[in-house]
């Protein structure tokens, strides 16, 4: 791995530019409109995995979007680590909030990232960090550095819940065999203070629906006489925190992991300025459940948001209405040991049992996942930690995410394999948000760092 550095440095521009056409097609899952293009991106990511090195590639079929799958096994005694990414994106509404158009990629200069970052949809989730591994594959394959077998498993699903991958690990185990899992799709605390994300929040999303009169209704004739949905959906909403933001569903918090003392400590010690973190955000006071920090309320407390509301008109102008529909859709970030499947039956039986009489209400949930940690003595994270410590030259920190990525729990039941989450991304990099972007450094250092993990996996497991 000693000439890796040079081999980035030669192959720089190339590596930004194959980014960069790989970011220009917008393989949004959740449209079908985008149907096509996310097909596209499916071929695109195959013909890259047979340049990088792959000695069998193929796009498996599923009910949905394909898998592209490929491996190179060099010796079938020595160890396998499987690399799991998505090609898909999430939409990039609102487009008026984005200082660039979405899907044309640009490269701009910041004060965190003097060598430059590239704005544009799934620059950091999950294309730039999947495409680390492709880069780090053809570096290790070109230079016959590659000390172990290794598989892709990149899926175009994952932004809408992975809704076929359960199929295809279930019914492909022994293809998928492995010792080790390797996601980059999560962060580090800084560009100089690397880390090791050991657990993930799990996830429930569900839309709500709250009818009212069976047409919308003029609010100067109706309006006080008959339930507005809207209102009513709002004060539904309103309830489910009380005054200390704690979620009021019965039941929820009946399995929740609680941390030690110790724990939380530990977790503290993490490089972390408050008044750093609401001047990124532009506001003027965190918020959030009593009694805990804001590192631990997203990270290791359970939540439920929001994430879209609507009913009723909401064009221009006005338009005196009370509609007959309001709709809202919520999520809920689980820990360890909340079951996704109870968890969204209990939001359903509350939410139902709320609802006041003159509106009928419906909970339809879309998909979940499970929380998930992994331990920090396993070979997969020792051999992490010393692939940031040669090219960081400091030790990374452990840290646990409040993001989601429900299909980790699902590997270690079905391919019975621990996952080690490798993440190059920063908080500001404002993934799901309007002006996504990922700095070439973490890019290119992702994929200095990743062979390093091979190479001290392969070292330690045998």
């Amino acid at each position: 791995m000693q000439n890796i550095k040079s081999y980035i440095k030669e192959n720089q521009q190339r590596f930004i530019d194959e980014l960069i056409a790989l970011l220009k097609v917008p393989s949004i899952s959740a449209d079908s409109a985008y149907k096509a293009d996310v097909l596209e991106t499916a071929n695109i990511i195959k013909l890259s995995l047979e340049k990088s090195g792959c000695d069998h590639v193929e796009i498996c079929e599923t009910e949905g979007y394909p898998i592209v799958y490929g491996e190179k096994i060099i010796d079938k005694n020595l160890p396998t680590v499987l690399v799991y990414g998505h090609y898909d994106v999430q939409p990039p509404d609102p487009l008026d909030l984005w200082n660039s158009p979405p899907f044309d990629p640009i490269i701009q200069k910041t004060d965190l990232h003097p060598e430059g970052v590239i704005f544009a949809r799934g620059a950091c989730d999950d294309k730039g960090q999947m495409y680390m591994h492709v880069k780090a594959m053809e570096y290790m394959t070109s230079q016959n550095e590659l000390p172990c077998n290794v598989k892709f498993m990149i899926e175009g699903e994952e932004e809408v819940g992975s809704v076929n991958l359960s199929k295809f690990v279930k019914a492909n185990r022994e293809k998928l065999k492995n010792d080790v899992i390797l996601i980059s799709d999560t962060g580090m605390i800084a560009k100089d203070v690397p880390s090791i994300t050991t657990g993930l929040r799990g996830l429930s999303y569900v839309e709500v629906e709250v009818t009212g009169p069976n047409r919308d209704l003029h609010s100067g004739l109706y309006g006080g006489a008959v339930a507005n949905p809207i209102n009513v959906l709002s004060k539904m909403i309103a309830s489910l925190h009380d005054e200390n933001n704690h979620i009021t569903i019965p039941g929820f918090y009946d399995k929740v992991e609680n941390l030690s003392d110790a724990e939380r400590a530990e977790m503290a010690k993490a490089p972390f300025s408050l008044d750093a973190y609401k001047k990124s955000l532009d506001i003027d006071a965190v918020y959030g459940e009593e009694g805990y920090s804001t590192n631990e309320r997203n990270s290791i407390r359970p939540t439920l948001d929001v994430n879209g509301i609507w009913g009723g008109y909401t064009g221009e102008g006005a338009k005196t209405v009370i509609a007959s529909k309001a709709y809202a859709k919520i999520s809920m970030r689980l820990v360890p040991n909340q079951d996704w499947e109870d968890i969204t039956q209990l939001f359903k039986t509350h939410f139902e049992n709320i609802a006041p009489k003159g509106v009928k209400v419906k909970v339809n949930p879309h998909h979940g996942g499970q929380g998930y940690v992994t331990p920090i003595d396993s070979d997969g994270y020792k051999a992490a930690s010393k692939a940031y410590e040669q090219t960081f030259g400091k030790t990374p920190i452990p840290q646990r995410s409040g993001g989601s990525i429900p299909i980790v729990s699902l590997f270690e039941q079905e391919l019975n394999s621990k996952t080690i989450l490798m993440g190059f991304g920063l908080d500001s990099d404002a993934i799901h948000s309007p002006n996504e972007h990922f700095g070439i450094w973490n890019y290119l250092k992702g994929i200095e760092t990743i062979p390093w993990f091979y190479k001290y996996f392969t070292e330690i497991s045998r």
